[in-house]
């Protein structure tokens, strides 16, 4: 199974950074891009200063802003839109999207009020079969990966010639591509870890360090694994890359927008301000506690970071309130 033409389907950060990862793989790209200007600038000038500032990007990637012009003919299509905007951008695609092309998903988050996961969102609107689907998960902070500095990601998709494929794809000498059959356990890992990212963001913001950062990263781990476990995924994901390896990078780095917007919250500004500070951007964990906490709470799992997060981002409880509550629940053993 030979991949040769992608499409990217976004220009964001991670879009682009993804598609410079499969051009440097030998890949022959092309992007698209809602704005015209963007378009035009990816491909006449080689730059997507926007998100990835003094970023080059190479010869063999290209840009339109028409989306049928992009898609033509292309081997794999890479989805790289928000999670909560997915199913509206995916419903326009999906007469355009070429037979039997292998659809992968760069979004991670969970869709508020269906609750289901991204390749379940494909699947859906496209009507591909599951093992068409492959989603890809790790701690891929994009403007590290976009100035080639070494990192790994998961291509997780119930068929592994598939995942092998796009492993090929993207294989280079800064990104290291690994396989998994476990769709669910990645797509899981890779929403949650948004929600515990926040959390971090806001101790930092109230001034707290590593002992804190800790507690909320292990902690918030246990949580992403027992909804995991509940789900059905395969716990040895929630060990690797797409559990504590995205964890670690989102919840620590001061490029992950989730734990920027969270400092910023910890600092006391409102979700609006916070909002306007980025740009007008929300970050994915915002909009994603909400659907994993009625995810874990239809299925009885008890998250109480996440829970916690839904309630300072929506029913405006103050932080520090929800770190009290957090530190006050009632003792109990590490692994109950």
């Amino acid at each position: 199974m030979d991949v040769q033409r992608v499409t990217v389907l976004g220009s964001g950060s991670w879009g682009t950074a993804f598609a410079k990862v499969l051009a440097d793989a030998g890949r022959d790209v092309t992007m698209w891009a809602r704005r015209r200007e963007i378009a035009a600038e990816i491909r006449d000038s080689r730059g997507n200063t926007g998100y990835l500032p003094g970023v080059r990007l190479p010869e063999n990637l290209t840009a339109t802003e028409d989306a049928a012009e992009a898609l033509d003919g292309a081997d794999a299509v890479v989805l790289a839109v928000p999670s909560q905007s997915l199913r509206e951008n995916l419903t326009r695609w999906r007469e355009l999207l070429p037979a039997g092309a292998i659809l992968v998903s760069l979004a991670k988050g969970v869709e508020l009020g269906t609750l289901k996961r991204m390749s379940e969102v494909i699947a859906e609107i496209s009507g591909a079969p599951e093992h068409q689907i492959v989603v890809v998960s790790g701690p891929n902070l994009a403007r590290e990966i976009a100035r080639e500095q070494p990192g790994a990601a998961v291509l997780a998709c119930s068929d592994h010639e598939r995942a092998m494929a796009i492993q090929r794809a993207t294989s280079n000498a800064y990104f290291r591509p690994y396989t998994n059959t476990d769709v669910v356990g990645c797509e899981l890992a890779g929403a949650c870890k948004n929600v515990i990212a926040l959390s971090c963001g806001m101790a930092a913001g109230m001034g707290f360090g590593a002992n804190t950062m800790a507690t909320l990263i292990t902690r918030g781990l246990a949580e992403m694994a027992r909804l995991g476990a509940k789900l059905g995924a395969d716990a040895q994901t929630f060990a690797g890359l797409a559990g504590v390896g995205d964890l670690v990078a989102t919840c620590s780095s001061p490029l992950s927008r989730n734990r920027t917007f969270g400092e910023r919250l910890g600092r006391g500004e409102t979700v609006e301000q916070a909002q306007q500070a980025a740009g007008g951007q929300v970050a994915e964990g915002v909009m994603s506690c909400s659907s994993i906490r009625e995810l874990a709470q239809t299925t009885g799992v008890d998250m109480p970071i996440t829970d916690a997060m839904h309630r300072v981002c929506h029913e405006s409880l103050d932080p520090r309130a929800a770190g009290a509550e957090l530190l006050g629940r009632q003792n109990k053993h590490e692994w109950s």
